[in-house]
This record gives C-alpha cells, structure tokens and sequence, in this order.
C-alpha cells in the first residue's frame, strides 16, 4: 500500500469512523443498561459527536488558511506585473 493511500485511509477513519464507532458504542451502552448506563452512554454519545464536529471545524479553519495564502499570492501578482491574476 502507498503512503498516500494509507494517509488517505488513516485521515478517513479519524474523521469518519472513529466518531461513528464511538457515538455507536454509546448508543449500545444505553441500549442495553440500566438507568445509570443510560447517562454514561449519552456521554459516549456526546463524546463522538464531538470528536466529529472537532474535525469538521479543523477543515473549516484549514480551508480559511487556503483561501487566505491565495489572496496573497495573488496580491503579491498584482503587485509585481501591476494587474489582478485572472
């Protein structure tokens, strides 16, 4: 398997999987226990729903920092050949 691909499958199961497995296991921890299982597991419930949203907040701010390095480049165009990069 090439690295990419590993990379590819790893980034996969933290964003994805990983929070799947953990809201799931809460669910099932609710499921089958009793009244105290049923507050643990909407802990574990709340704990992969944040592991989610962690994520999904990591790729917001990743996708801001992308957008504001091309800003730049293209200032740093404009201000080399005197008009805006089309």
């Amino acid at each position: 398997m090439s690295h990419e691909r590993f990379r590819a499958r790893l980034l996969i199961g933290v964003r994805y999987v990983l929070p799947a497995v953990v809201t799931v296991a809460g669910v099932v921890v609710m499921a089958f226990g009793g009244e105290t299982d049923l507050e643990g597991g909407a802990s574990i419930v709340s704990a992969g729903l944040a592991i989610y949203f962690l994520n999904w907040l990591f790729r917001i701010g990743v996708t801001g920092d992308r957008e504001r390095d091309a800003e730049q480049a293209a200032r740093d165009y404009y201000k080399r050949h005197g008009r805006w990069p089309s």
